[in-house]
């Protein structure tokens, strides 16, 4: 639905949420989902419970059967070192139950984005080298952070 629908009868876009979600398309800005909040926090109770089986369910496994079966999702670990793989399975079991905990997933979304741009350094033995190696040059001094304007 436009935004200008919801501006015009905000009480049928109410029931239309009712049934399920419902997606804002906005011509200035990202499109909004409108749901209702007692579906969101269902969501969020099976997120926690789903994570918190998962960690244990892992923490009981070996952990060659726990990197085989992240390696199923997430192929690209096998670029990985073995003990970045294990660094990977700690860290994604903890923010995964930070993201749930806080029902902001982007925390886990970081992390997948992170030792992901790192298995493809991997992939380049001169990049791996030039940023695995030490710093012996002086670049300068580093400019103050630039705050991102609204």
């Amino acid at each position: 639905m436009q935004w200008s629908e919801l501006q015009r009868d905000p009480k049928s876009v109410a029931a239309l949420a009712d049934a399920g979600d419902v997606r804002v398309r906005r011509r200035d800005g990202a499109d909004l989902l409108l749901t209702r909040e007692d579906r969101v926090a269902a969501a969020g109770e099976g997120a926690i419970a789903t994570v918190r089986a998962l960690r244990n369910l892992l923490a009981h496994v070996p952990a060659e059967t726990a990197e085989a079966a992240l390696n199923e999702e997430f192929p690209w670990l096998s670029l990985l070192p073995a003990d970045a793989v294990v660094q990977f399975v700690a860290e994604f079991v903890k923010a995964a139950r930070i993201s749930a905990e806080l029902g902001q997933w982007s925390v886990l979304a970081e992390l997948l984005r992170g030792w992901k741009a790192t298995a493809v350094v991997y992939t380049d033995p001169d990049l791996l080298r030039q940023l695995s190696g030490p710093l012996n040059d002086d670049f300068g001094p580093v400019p103050a952070p630039v705050e991102d304007e609204p």
